[in-house]
């Protein structure tokens, strides 16, 4: 959220977690580590394609209300070439699954893939 209250979404949620997220990897650099290892093997090539598997981390992070996984996996779907129609469809099985929160970040969601689908200024 803004100091306005109103809520962000995309770049600018992940504009606002980068210094303190590198300030934080700075004094634990094993975790990230470990974690960025395990992300690695869990996007690797498989049955599933990149963008399924991207597709499938955005579900759970609407499920999460995790603004900032929402961002990334948001980012992570519009660099893969996912569709507006494909994130839609897995959105609304977040809205079937989790009821009155999913009809709020699923959109969410949604803003969030769009603002990296837009063109750079």
């Amino acid at each position: 959220m803004t100091e306005e209250g109103i809520h962000t979404h995309g770049r600018d949620v992940l504009d606002q977690l980068a210094p303190e997220g590198r300030a934080l990897r700075e004094l634990i650099p094993d975790v990230y580590k470990a974690f960025a290892d395990l992300s690695k093997a869990a996007h690797a090539p498989g049955v599933l394609s990149p963008v399924e598997k991207e597709l499938i981390a955005l579900g759970i992070a609407v499920a999460r209300e995790c603004d900032g996984c929402i961002a990334s996996h948001a980012r992570s779907l519009a660099m893969k070439g996912a569709t507006e129609t494909q994130v839609a469809e897995a959105l609304g099985v977040c809205i079937q699954m989790l009821g009155g929160p999913g009809t709020v970040y699923g959109p969410r969601a949604f803003a969030a893939f769009r603002s990296f689908m837009a063109p750079k200024e």
